[in-house]
């Protein structure tokens, strides 16, 4: 299938680089000529048979978007790049890059997280769409891989189609407008030719959705083999990744923003339009439908804990809902899920998230735990056990959330019984305490005492000195709250100071997301009544009533969902509260350009130096955020590629 954009001659900006440098060192292209036979040698090897082609296709899979290779997990943009979660302050760059970013130290000598590049942090993704181009054209070429069955054949060049439509997409959310990549660039290109430039957004938009157009069209709805296929991609993930590329596509950072009136390239073509297209919301409803399609053909549904426990409270198996939505592995939601080895080392994860020393019984506490904090902002964005925003709840104290309670024999699920905690953490919806843990915290575990989520559950002692506090100048909660969502229920710490957990694909991609993206589409084509009906399903398997109950009932403001601005409001915060700490917040605050917003506020805690309840529950403030606009809403290109090739232009404000 040809598109007019194909046109144009694309290449692979890691070979553009390689040899622009090669050229303007040497004069020629010698040097980089010298290593061809080998290359060529491994490539012919690499499609001789079906197995061989098959370790090629693994390779098009081993570039998901998350950290450098044999970084720490916890060394990722998705977590400590926004302002969900926060650290101590240490100087250990094995950690720290994608959260100098948060801090606010991004520069364009040597960016952090350059997935351009490869570096600080980041995969190569261009290197990771040029081994897609290789292999889409030695497995497209039938005179190759000659025992390969011919209806596999076109399942594994619809794969490696998704596969290079992704990492466009990784691409053109951090950076903008970029060089679509359909061929990789031939050994003979002149230095003309290497020297590309970046298309306009839009185009790029209309090549990644026609290469998902056609991955969509040969896949099947769902893996077929979760024992073999377990992570392949799948018409429904290539549907909701064309959903959340039009989406993107519709939202203000790149529908009609002045602020890129004057971002043009060196020929003067406009690279992002400053024109408002409302028609790309109808676009966006248009690509969430037919993915919502999809997954009902696939059979894909929400999560609903079922695991095989003692008795629970109807709350804890309401929590446990989002938590295994997240943490159990292939469960019924999880469109796309990241598979590769590093990346299923997420029990890396999981101790970053857990409280240290979780189980009182025991006297030493795995290292690495509570490496990841959980902002106040962000416990403060939860709603109330009514269903509404805590500012907006008529008949909750908003104003005295910061103030003291004891928790009563009826809280007992959620806090401690008898212990004394901050205000904020009382009458919370479910979502609250299943993503969430602080000072006084339930956490219900597989393995807790009787397999009772009554007073037998582990809980939460965070003061200086207690088991979960502050004990050592290093790996320590700065916060006072834990993202609890991120652990697996059958994580387990032993007396020697280790660990043991299941492990599970991080989801890239899961239905509560794409029914959210839809209703996000809805609302702004003008269609709220029906953007309330995929509301109302995620609310219900929260335990919540419909959003027009509760704010008819509990909300200040009771008509706020009537209109197209209020219920952009609650659908943002919607997606903020059902996908915290799962990386969709960085991404969604810069397209809805309210980053410059949230992202210009201090971070705060508690004062985790406290030892007695009066020290400990005063807030503090750990960094003041700045966010520079427009310029921090795109990455910035490292400035020497600039220089390697002079026709690409550097994002606004760098």
């Amino acid at each position: 299938m040809k598109h007019k954009i194909f046109n144009k001659k694309k290449v692979q900006l890691f070979n553009i680089f390689i040899l622009s440098v090669a050229m303007i060192t040497f004069g020629s292209c010698k040097k980089f000529l010298d290593v061809v036979p080998d290359d060529v040698a491994t490539i012919d090897h690499a499609f001789s048979n079906r197995f061989e082609a098959e370790k090629y296709l693994h390779t098009c899979y081993s570039y998901p978007f998350n950290r450098g290779s044999g970084d720490p997990v916890v060394a990722n943009i998705m977590f400590t790049g926004g302002d969900e979660l926060w650290t101590y302050n240490g100087d250990n760059y094995r950690l720290e890059s994608p959260w100098k970013i948060a801090m606010g130290e991004q520069n364009k000598v040597n960016p952090f997280v350059n997935a351009w590049d490869g570096l600080n942090h980041a995969r190569p993704t261009f290197k990771a769409i040029r081994d897609c181009n290789i292999f889409l054209e030695n497995v497209s070429d039938e005179s190759k891989v000659l025992d390969l069955d011919p209806q596999m054949r076109q399942r594994w060049i619809a794969e490696v189609k998704f596969l290079k439509a992704y990492y466009h997409f990784v691409l053109l959310r951090m950076y903008g407008p970029i060089p679509i990549t359909d061929k990789n660039l031939p050994i003979s290109a002149s230095p003309a030719e290497v020297k590309v430039k970046r298309d306009p957004f839009d185009e790029v938009v209309n090549y990644i959705a026609a290469l998902l157009d056609e991955s969509a069209a040969v896949l099947p709805a769902a893996i077929e083999n979760q024992s073999t296929e377990a992570g392949r991609a799948t018409k429904t993930a290539a549907l909701m990744l064309k959903a959340r590329l039009m989406v993107m596509a519709a939202s203000p950072l790149f529908n009609g923003n002045a602020d890129y009136a004057n971002f043009k390239d060196k020929d003067g073509v406009q690279l992002i339009s400053s024109t408002p297209d409302p028609s790309k919301w109808q676009k966006a409803v248009e690509a969430g439908r037919s993915a919502l399609d999809a997954a009902l053909e696939g059979k894909y549904a929400l999560y609903e804990f079922s695991g095989n426990i003692g008795k629970i409270s109807d709350s804890t198996r309401i929590q446990m809902n989002i938590r295994g939505a997240v943490t159990e592995k292939w469960n019924s939601e999880l469109i796309w899920g990241f598979t590769d080895h590093q990346e299923t080392a997420v029990a890396g994860i999981q101790n970053g998230a857990m409280a240290g020393q979780i189980d009182h019984r025991l006297t030493v506490a795995p290292q690495w735990t509570s490496y990841l904090s959980v902002t106040m902002r962000m416990a403060e964005l939860f709603y109330t056990d009514n269903g509404v925003p805590i500012n907006e709840d008529k008949d909750w104290a908003y104003d005295k959330r910061f103030e003291l309670a004891t928790a009563k024999r009826a809280e007992r699920f959620n806090i401690l019984e008898g212990f004394t905690t901050a205000k904020l953490n009382f009458n919370r919806e479910n979502r609250f305490y299943g993503s969430v843990a602080f000072d006084g915290a339930k956490w219900f575990m597989q393995n807790s005492p009787n397999q009772s989520d009554e007073n037998t559950s582990f809980y939460v002692h965070a003061k200086f000195g207690q088991n979960n506090g502050k004990i050592r100048d290093q790996y320590y909660n700065v916060t006072g709250y834990w993202p609890k969502k991120l652990v697996n229920w059958k994580y387990t710490q032993t007396n020697a100071g280790s660990y043991t957990t299941e492990k599970y694909p991080r989801p890239e991609m899961r239905l509560a997301d794409l029914y959210l993206l839809y209703a996000e589409a809805l609302n702004e084509a003008g269609n709220g009544t029906e953007a309330l009906v995929w509301l109302d399903k995620i609310r219900s398997r929260a335990g919540l009533q419909g959003v027009v109950k509760s704010w008819q009932e509990h909300s200040k403001s009771p008509n706020k969902p009537s209109t197209k601005e209020g219920l952009r409001e609650i659908v943002h915060q919607e997606r903020m509260i059902e996908l915290a700490f799962e990386g969709s917040r960085i991404w969604d605050l810069r397209r809805w350009k309210k980053a410059e917003i949230l992202q210009n506020m201090p971070i705060r805690g508690w004062d985790v130096n406290g030892s007695t309840t009066n020290d400990y529950y005063r807030i503090r403030t750990l960094h003041n955020m700045q966010f520079v606009s427009p310029r921090d809403y795109l990455w910035p290109i490292r400035e020497s590629n600039l220089t390697v090739n002079s026709n690409l232009v550097q994002n606004p404000g760098w």
